[in-house]
C-alpha cells in the first residue's frame, strides 16, 4: 500500500500503508447483526474466547457495523468497489483527509479505546523519525514544531480533551507516522500465542497492516480469527474475506500456514505483533 507522507524534515516519501484450506465447517449467519460479534458466528465447533468487559479485545469484538450489504466508503465520499475484498463496513466516521489508511486505521482503533477508558498515559505513537508523540503533552495544549532536524514540543493552544482535539492529534500522527514506524513499536509474537488486537504488520515504502478484530477455538486449541484493515485512499475498516478458504470465510484459521494471504496483501507469521503495555 502507497501513502503519500510529509516527513518532518521537507522529504516526501511513500509510506503504507498463504492460508491453507482447513476441513472446517462454516456456520452461516443469516441476521443483520450491528456488531462483530452479533454478525459474525464462529465456524460449528468454536467459541468465541473470553474477554474482559473493559479490555481492548471486548471493545474490538463490540465494534460497530454499517447494515449488510454496504459498500466502503473513501474519504472523498466515492465507494471502493466489492469484488471478494470484504464482509463488514466498521460503523466509523474517518474525516474528509486522505489520512486514515492501513497503519492508521489500527493507531486510531488502539488510540480510541484508550481514549474512552480514561487510559490517555498509554496513547503515544511514534513519528516515522522516531520521535514520540505523547497525547498527555498534546491535552496540556503543546502542539508540534519542527526546525531544522530538531523536532519539538510548543505551547501554542489551551488544555483541551475534547474529541474534536482528539481528532487533530490522531491526524497529526496519521500524517508522520505509517507502517514503518509502527512496526518498530510493536512486540513480535508466534502465531500460536494470535490474540485479539494482533496486527500483523509489513513495515515500509510502501508497506501494509490489518488487525485480529475477534477470536475463537475449539477443544483442539485450534484457532481462527477475524481481519479488519483499511487501505488507500484513506477508506472506512472493513472485515475481510478468506480468499484462500471461502467456506471459512470471513474466518481465518491459524492452523499449518506459513503465509496469510488476505485479498490486498500477502504476509507471513512472522509478520504478527502486539502493542506493548
Amino acid at each position: 500500500m502507497r501513502k503519500l507522507l510529509y516527513l518532518l524534515f521537507g522529504i516526501i516519501s511513500l509510506q503504507a500503508c498463504g492460508q491453507v484450506n482447513q476441513p472446517i465447517e462454516k456456520q452461516l449467519s443469516k441476521n443483520a447483526g450491528k456488531t462483530i460479534e452479533t454478525r459474525f458466528q464462529p465456524p460449528i465447533g468454536f467459541e468465541r474466547v473470553s474477554t474482559s468487559p473493559h479490555s481492548y479485545q471486548t471493545y474490538l469484538r463490540h465494534l460497530p457495523l454499517k447494515p449488510p450489504g454496504s459498500l466502503v466508503k473513501y474519504f472523498d465520499g466515492s465507494t471502493k468497489s466489492n469484488v471478494n475484498i470484504y464482509d463488514a463496513v466498521i460503523d466509523l466516521k474517518i474525516g474528509k483527509k486522505d489520512l486514515h489508511q492501513c497503519a492508521d486505521a489500527i493507531m486510531r482503533l488502539r488510540a480510541e479505546y484508550l481514549w474512552k477508558e480514561k487510559k490517555y498515559s498509554q496513547i503515544h505513537f511514534n513519528f516515522t523519525n522516531g520521535f514520540q508523540v505523547d497525547y498527555t503533552e498534546w491535552m496540556k495544549g503543546k502542539r508540534i514544531r519542527v526546525r531544522g532536524n530538531k523536532t519539538y514540543w510548543v505551547q501554542s493552544a489551551k488544555p483541551s480533551n475534547t474529541y474534536p482535539d482528539f481528532w487533530k492529534y490522531m491526524e497529526l500522527v496519521f500524517a508522520y507516522a505509517g507502517t514503518y514506524s509502527l512496526s518498530k513499536e510493536l512486540q513480535s509474537v508466534p502465531i500460536e500465542q494470535i490474540q485479539i488486537g494482533d496486527v500483523f504488520i509489513q513495515g515500509g515504502f510502501p508497506g501494509h497492516a490489518i488487525t485480529v478484530v475477534d477470536l475463537a477455538t475449539n477443544s483442539s486449541n485450534e484457532k481462527v480469527f477475524l481481519l479488519a484493515q483499511s487501505y488507500m485512499p484513506a477508506q472506512e475498516i472493513q472485515v475481510l474475506q478468506n480468499p484462500m478458504n471461502t467456506k471459512l470465510s470471513p474466518w481465518y484459521s491459524s492452523s499449518n500456514f506459513s503465509q496469510l494471504e488476505t485479498p490486498e496483501w500477502l504476509f507471513s507469521i512472522s509478520n504478527l505483533k502486539r502493542f506493548v503495555e
